[in-house]
């Protein structure tokens, strides 16, 4: 069972960590906002710290059932929808690992749910300045 939650842990550290990614390099590149570049790389590198050699163990790309959904076939109209999937997808992998760390490390949780609210805050704040551009 610590695989099973470890792979689910893994993908989702992975997922917060490319969606992070892309909103970061919006406010850096587009929006030239050093504040909001930086808490999104902050944010970032806590979750890389995260990493550990037996989570990576448990990557199972071969196995997984979902690598060839159709979920991620979206394609963004604009930058404003490329930052909103991008931040809601960080958002959703962030609630994901608050709640398999409850079970795998109970005393780690809160902190996803505090990096959680700080990429809400973020989230405003771009979203407004990216409807100005």
């Amino acid at each position: 069972m610590q695989d099973r939650l470890q792979r689910a842990i893994d993908a989702n550290l992975n997922r917060c960590r490319e969606a992070l990614r892309v909103c970061e390099d919006i406010t850096r590149f587009v929006l030239d906002d050093k504040a909001l570049t930086k808490s999104l790389k902050n944010i970032r590198h806590k979750i890389s710290d995260v990493f550990s050699s037996s989570v990576i163990k448990s990557r199972s790309v071969r196995t997984d059932i979902g690598k060839k959904s159709s979920f991620d076939k979206s394609r963004p109209k604009n930058l404003k929808q490329l930052f909103y999937n991008n931040i809601h997808r960080a958002e959703e992998s962030m609630r994901s690992l608050e709640e398999f760390f409850k079970l795998a490390a109970p005393g780690s949780a809160s902190g996803f749910k505090g990096l959680r609210f700080k990429i809400y805050f973020i989230e405003k704040k771009a979203m407004k300045k990216i409807q100005n551009i």
